[in-house]
């Protein structure tokens, strides 16, 4: 009885976690052309070439995300101003469901364990509660990995048949992620080719027939990754973008785990809690867990967009080193306090979140001047160009980086920064307005400039002309 109500008391610590992440949610720039990508592909059909760039309008667009964004808009039809939070709310519940209702029945195995578990999930998870696609993709990668398991832990398991419906779904959705199921397929085969024991790390030898169904299932899922607008590329696509130094080294997401930056130590101390409960417990290392892990963790050390997957893979195999511990007297107390704590701060804060939503850096007043001079060749901030987008103004560039990586991304970057042959680039373009932010040098080279004219500014925003153009 006691062992019931510890689950709904958890159940409900999550739920609260869940309000409090929301609570906490903050507008993303790329958000802005998602929704406007979604209301053109509701009303005129699905993009495959650009139609917000004046500079690259036209051109072959791959629009990896479609079914999201159009997905995202048809929230903002049914619920308005809230759709953000609605769908953030969903993605959330689905991955709570997807990761601790399979493991519901170890959950109470060492309750300090677990609750250590959850503010681990609340510390990775936090910075990556938006209205961006990869939210939902965290859960398909949870549903994809428990099944893979499930067959590790059991021949007759039926559930990766499942995994080429999710593939389909996924490279529509999320298309730059989706070929990680069949790589963690062919990470299961070899893993599983394996038999040996030596010192702490121990590796079994899966048999024929779990094989043949990862082998099947894997070159499915290959088949079914093609099943998308794009075809063939969107195979090719997530390849491509990691051998794209540009935008590797200057998009957020795609940076490096660092030293450097304090908050990624939740990573690293997640890593290390991980190896320590692993090479401190009784049990022997098993060699696939430790090769799964090893290989979501890499990918995290690679990008931090990956950590979540590091968290998600290790769930699944994490209590299996974890001591049966007898729980304490007044642990219901403590979760219920906790949650209560967590459901009050969602009370007193979602409704100033709401207040400031959908408070631009480009405000109604600058907007307004933008659409007045009519630019036709506007040079704008990188971080400006969904925001410009979303109001209807042809952009220079914007956070499809993958769109622009090829022809002007670094070129938009030298200009921002005054790096590299930025005069001549200036020049090229034949810029006749510049909308910029006074923390980047490119403002100081045009407010001393003689060949451009300041017709607006605030706090953050300086919107230039060109002289007699």
């Amino acid at each position: 009885m006691k062992k019931n109500r510890l689950n709904i008391l958890l159940t409900g610590l999550l739920v609260c976690f869940v309000f409090f992440m929301l609570s906490r949610y903050i507008l993303d720039n790329d958000y802005f052309w998602h929704i406007k990508a979604g209301e053109y592909m509701f009303n005129n059909g699905i993009l495959r070439k650009d139609v917000f760039s004046w500079y690259l309008q036209g051109k072959y667009w791959m629009s990896h995300e479609w079914l999201f964004e159009i997905f995202l808009y048809t929230l903002k039809v049914i619920f308005g101003k809230i759709h953000v939070f609605v769908y953030c709310f969903l993605c959330l519940a689905i991955l709570i469901f997807s990761l601790f209702y399979p493991n519901r029945k170890s959950l109470l195995k060492n309750l300090p364990f677990t609750l250590i578990y959850i503010i681990f999930f609340f510390l990775i998870f936090l910075g990556f509660v938006q209205a961006r696609p990869h939210l939902l993709s965290f859960s398909l990668f949870s549903f994809g990995i428990y099944s893979l398991f499930d067959l590790y832990n059991n021949e007759d398991s039926k559930k990766v048949y499942f995994l080429p419906l999710i593939t389909v779904f996924w490279a529509n959705f999320h298309g730059g992620s989706s070929n990680l199921i069949y790589l963690l397929c062919f990470i299961f085969i070899i893993c599983g080719l394996f038999s040996f024991n030596y010192k702490k790390i121990e590796a079994n030898r899966i048999n024929s027939k779990q094989i043949k169904k990862y082998l099947i299932v894997m070159l499915l899922c290959m088949v079914c990754v093609l099943i998308n607008v794009h075809g063939l590329k969107m195979f090719i696509y997530p390849y491509q973008n990691i051998m794209d130094s540009s935008m590797v080294n200057n998009i957020t997401e795609w940076r490096n785990t660092s030293l450097s930056s304090w908050y990624d130590y939740v990573y690293y101390f997640f890593v290390i809690f991980v190896l320590a409960i692993m090479l401190f417990s009784d049990k022997k290392i098993n060699f696939v867990h430790l090769i799964i892990f090893m290989f979501t963790v890499y990918l995290g050390l690679k990008s931090i967009r990956f950590w979540p997957y590091a968290y998600i893979t290790a769930i699944f195999f994490i209590y299996d080193y974890v001591k049966k511990r007898k729980i304490d007297r007044g642990s219901d107390i403590c979760i219920l306090f906790f949650s209560v704590l967590l459901l009050v701060y969602f009370c007193f804060g979602i409704g100033d979140r709401v207040k400031v939503l959908f408070k631009l850096s480009l405000n109604d007043e600058i907007v307004e001047i933008i659409k007045e001079e009519k630019p036709s060749r506007l040079y704008n901030l990188y971080d400006y160009g969904g925001e410009l987008i979303y109001h209807d103004i042809d952009v220079f560039i914007d956070g499809r980086a993958d769109l622009y990586s090829k022809y002007n991304y670094k070129d938009a970057l030298d200009i921002s920064r005054l790096t590299g042959d930025y005069e001549k680039l200036i020049s090229k373009y034949d810029f006749d307005y510049f909308l910029v932010s006074k923390e980047y040098p490119i403002n100081t080279y045009l407010k001393y400039s003689d060949k451009y004219q300041l017709i607006y500014k605030n706090k953050e925003v300086y919107f230039y002309k060109k002289k007699n153009s």
